[in-house]
Formats: C-alpha cells, sequence, structure tokens
C-alpha cells in the first residue's frame, strides 16, 4: 500500500510519512511515570491527537489505558451529570471491549450506568467505582481525554473536572489514575475564555495541579529531513534533502500541519503539471514556491480558524494587526491576555523575551487577509496598482525597478498634495497595498525577521522563483540613509543577490522624489524616494 502524507486525523507510520516521535513519547512518559495531571494543549492541527494515539500504544507494557475523545460525546451528552455518566460508561465499554484489564463486577456496574433506563447514577458514583477498578487493576491506569474543551462551556464539564482533580488530590486515600492527561487547544487558563460569563463563578480552580507540559511538538529541520529520508527511499526523486527540510521549515518554523500539507501538495497535487512533469523536478526550490502559493490560495479548516478568531475577539486582531504593520517588538508577558490567546490560538510564539508572528505562511495570510478586505481594495493605492499590473510582468518575470518607479508616480498623484507626515507602519502598508495586486496569484511576500524593527522593515517578495528584498523606511537624513544602504547591501548576502530596493518616505519641503541607482561595493541598489 502506498504511503501518503497526512494532514486529517492521526498519523499512522504504516500508511503515512511522518517525523519520528519516538523522543516526544519519552519525554511524555516520563510525566506519567512521575504521577503527573497535565493538558497537551496546542493550536488546531498540530499533531495532539497523533501523540495521544501513539502515547496509547507507548504506554501498554507498564499501564492500562483509557482513552477518550469528547469530540465523540454529543451536546446532548453533556446536558445532565446521568447523561454524562451514561456516555461516559459507554465509551468505556466499548474501548475495553476485547481487553482484559476490566473486572467483571466493575463491567457490570458500567453497563448498569449505560443502560437507558439505568441507576439514576451521578459524577460521585462513577467515580467511586473508576476509583475501585483504578485500585483492584494490575497495572496503574493512564487517563487520557482528547479535545477536552470541545465541550468545556457547561457545568457538567466543570463538575467533571472537579472530581478528577479530587481524586487526583488524594489519590494516597483513595486510589486513582498514575496521571491524567487532557489534551486541547485551551491551556489550563485559558478554558475561561470557552465560559460563559454568566457561568464563570462556576470555575473553582481544577487546574492548579497540572504540571507544565513543556514536550516540543513542532517540527525540527533534523525531524523534516528524516520524514523526507523515508519519502525519498520510496520515490528516489533525486531531491537535495536538506535544502528542501530547510526550505519547509523556514516557511513553517516546524507547524506539523503546514509541514504535511505542502509535502502533500508536492507530492500529489504537483506531480505531472507543467512545469513539473516528474518528481525530479516538483521537489525544488521552484515547485516549493508553487506549493506555497497554492497553500496559501486554499481555504482549509486550519485558515478558516486562525480568520475566525481575528473576527471572534477584536482586541486579538488588533495586536496581531500591530505586530504586522508596525515593526513593534512585542515584549512577552504571560498575564497580557490577548497576547497569550496569540500563542495560544497558534498565531504567533514565543521567541526569546519577544512575541513574534509563528512564521512564515501565517505572516504572509495574515497580511493577504488585511490588505484584501473590502474597505483595503477601495483605496485609490490598490486600484492605481490594480489597473497597472500588467505591464510590470515581462516574460513571466517581475520588474521591480518598474514597479518602483510607477509607485512614485502614483504616489505623488494620489497623495503629493496633501503633504501629511506618517509613520512607518503606514508607509509599509501603503507599498503592500500596492503590491498586493500586481503579485497576487502568483507571488507571495513576507518581512524578513532579521530586520524588523520600529524603523526598518526588509519586505521580501517571492515571485515564480525570483526574490527581491526591498526595505521600507521614513527618509532621516543622508547619514541614516547611508548607514541603510550599507546594511542593505550587506544582507542581499543572505540571499546571494546583486542587487536590492529601498524606498523611502521624505516629508522635507526640499525633497526630490524620483528612483535612482546607487553601487555600494558590488551591489546595485535602486533607491525611490516619494
Amino acid at each position: 500500500m502506498r504511503r501518503h502524507f497526512n494532514v486529517t486525523g492521526s498519523c499512522d507510520p504504516q500508511h503515512h510519512y511522518m517525523v519520528d516521535i519516538k523522543k516526544r513519547l519519552e519525554d511524555v512518559k516520563n510525566l506519567v511515570d512521575a504521577g503527573a495531571y497535565f493538558t497537551i494543549n496546542r493550536a488546531r492541527q498540530y499533531g495532539k491527537t497523533t501523540l495521544l494515539r501513539g502515547l496509547a500504544e507507548y504506554l501498554l507494557e507498564d499501564y492500562y489505558v483509557i482513552s477518550i475523545d469528547f469530540q465523540m460525546l454529543s451536546q446532548a451528552s453533556f446536558r445532565t451529570e446521568e447523561d454524562f455518566v451514561k456516555a461516559f460508561s459507554e465509551e468505556l465499554l466499548i474501548q475495553e471491549e476485547g481487553s482484559a484489564f476490566m473486572s467483571d463486577d466493575i463491567r457490570k456496574i458500567l453497563q448498569s450506568f449505560a443502560e437507558e433506563q439505568g441507576s439514576q447514577a451521578d459524577l460521585r458514583k462513577l467515580f467511586i467505582y473508576l476509583s475501585r477498578w483504578c485500585r483492584e487493576a494490575e497495572k496503574p491506569m493512564v487517563l487520557m481525554i482528547d479535545e477536552v474543551d470541545s465541550a468545556s462551556n457547561n457545568q457538567v464539564f466543570l463538575d467533571f473536572l472537579a472530581q478528577l482533580r479530587g481524586y487526583y488530590l488524594h489519590r494516597n486515600k483513595r486510589p486513582s489514575f498514575q496521571s491524567v492527561i487532557l489534551a486541547g487547544v485551551y491551556d489550563v487558563k485559558n478554558i475561561k475564555q470557552k465560559i460563559r460569563k454568566d457561568e464563570e463563578h462556576k470555575l473553582n480552580s481544577p487546574w492548579n495541579i497540572a504540571a507544565d507540559f513543556k514536550v516540543d511538538m513542532s517540527f525540527s529541520k533534523n525531524d523534516i529531513a528524516g520524514m523526507l529520508k523515508d519519502y525519498e527511499a520510496d520515490h528516489d526523486t533525486g531531491m537535495d534533502i536538506e535544502e528542501m527540510a530547510g526550505y519547509l521549515f523556514d516557511y513553517t518554523s516546524g507547524y506539523p500541519f503546514l509541514v504535511s500539507r505542502l509535502c502533500k501538495l508536492l507530492d500529489e497535487e504537483l506531480a505531472g503539471k507543467e512545469p513539473f512533469a516528474a518528481l525530479s523536478s516538483v521537489w525544488t526550490k521552484d515547485g516549493f514556491l508553487e506549493a506555497v502559493k497554492i497553500l496559501l490560495s486554499e481555504k482549509n479548516p486550519l485558515f478558516e480558524s486562525l480568520m475566525g478568531k481575528l473576527q471572534d475577539y477584536p482586541s486579538l486582531d488588533q495586536k496581531i494587526h500591530s505586530m504586522l504593520f508596525s515593526g513593534e517588538k512585542m515584549v512577552f508577558s504571560p498575564f497580557d491576555r490577548d497576547t497569550d490567546m496569540a500563542i495560544m490560538f497558534g498565531f504567533a510564539k514565543k521567541e526569546g523575551g519577544n512575541v513574534v508572528i509563528s512564521n512564515r505562511i501565517f505572516e504572509t495570510l495574515l497580511y493577504d487577509y488585511y490588505l484584501t478586505v473590502h474597505e483595503v481594495q477601495r483605496e485609490p493605492i490598490f486600484k492605481a496598482a490594480a489597473e497597472d499590473k500588467n505591464q510590470f510582468i515581462m516574460d513571466g518575470h517581475l520588474n521591480m525597478e518598474l514597479v518602483l518607479e510607477k509607485y512614485v508616480q502614483c504616489f505623488d498623484d494620489i497623495y503629493g498634495s496633501q503633504n501629511v507626515e506618517f509613520d512607518e507602519e503606514e508607509g509599509r502598508r501603503r507599498f503592500m497595498l500596492y503590491m498586493k495586486p500586481i503579485i497576487n496569484g502568483t507571488g507571495n511576500y513576507y518581512v524578513e525577521a532579521r530586520t524588523r524593527n520600529l524603523r526598518r522593515m526588509d519586505l521580501v517578495i517571492d515571485y515564480r522563483g525570483e526574490q527581491f528584498v526591498v526595505e521600507l523606511k521614513i527618509w532621516r537624513g543622508n547619514a541614516y540613509n547611508e548607514r541603510g544602504e550599507q546594511q542593505l547591501s550587506d544582507y542581499l548576502d543572505y540571499f546571494h543577490l546583486k542587487k536590492g530596493y529601498m524606498l523611502s518616505y521624505n516629508f522635507n519641503q526640499s525633497k526630490k522624489i524620483g528612483v535612482q541607482k546607487v553601487m555600494v561595493g558590488d551591489r546595485c541598489l535602486i533607491e525611490a524616494v516619494v
């Protein structure tokens, strides 16, 4: 059976190409061995379910494992305690079928709980018998619950957590699970975000016993390379594995879904289509950039979820917008609600003491979102670029020098008489707004993290495999500009480019607008002033 890259549900190494998660399983088992109660909270499609399923199998030698997915329970299952106990008992019985670690009397009790006309069972009775089961079992028992936050907005859920907490705290007197593992997007402090305001008073502290879960679930470059080696052994494409792993990591920062989705596009969508007739041409830089373009143009569940969160949380939306366009360093604070949510939902990550956008794919996706909303498309600079866009592409290549020349002209025609100063954020936004209709559907852009700050930001534009680096800034005199020229020239070495571009907004009355060429060593800089 042919293996493939999987982006839906959990992964199975017999059917899917996947990274080696053995080290992660070892790290999680150490927590279980220590008797920890912990949550695995990561953003959507971050490999939580794959990890849990692998863990359930990994623990079998030393533990009995109960693994339940709350998505398998309906909303009605949480309507009352009796409904929940009935549904929970049914799941336990289904999972235990064919196993031998449930005693006959415990099985009979759970069957009575699961019957339509059950014994008016409540959570207290359920946990009494779960405790008895833990005492009688030949091995320590581990409880794992996936998608635990899918049912968080009701009292039965909170009461269930309170019982778990109570038995865990008193496990030296009342036998309980060796370890409790809860998995979901919302972490132990942000579960409150899913609870209605009129129910917040019902949430005591079911979480304050949770151990920190510090296992890194993102894919490293070496993880990705290992997965590609498996693929290469089956397909013999001749790809440069280290190079391809580097591209995948650089654009995704190891976000599991993004890595797997790009690989799936390369393997299944590009192969056999012009200009990628053979797999050898697919697994190249050109093929990779084409896969990135396809990914950014699709409407998948992860992207829909991210965009939905921006609609649901306006202050989070403002925070993300500021991070993208201002270049401002967002200092990490565990007590800042919006920063916490940005990390929890996957938009951002902690890097040093700051918070940054998680990866290049998300950054481009978010720029596209903010620069193509209906209100933005009505702005005159966007309309001007949309009207002129065809002239910038010559034989399939983007003429960036002409883009800057036309931008200077359009900017002067539209805004020249206004003479209103603005900051770097607005300057970057206007140029990116101009670029969007020109490269839309064929190219993409991102802001280079190495140069992001309040006064300088390099925009890297990918168009059909060619890269263009454009420095955007406010004019602050010749000395400042000369330093910028040297910085840009040095930075071009990173991309192995001989030509770079600078765009300065000059608010001096005596300014001279236009485009000129400047040589810095053997580097040619195209400088535009508006």
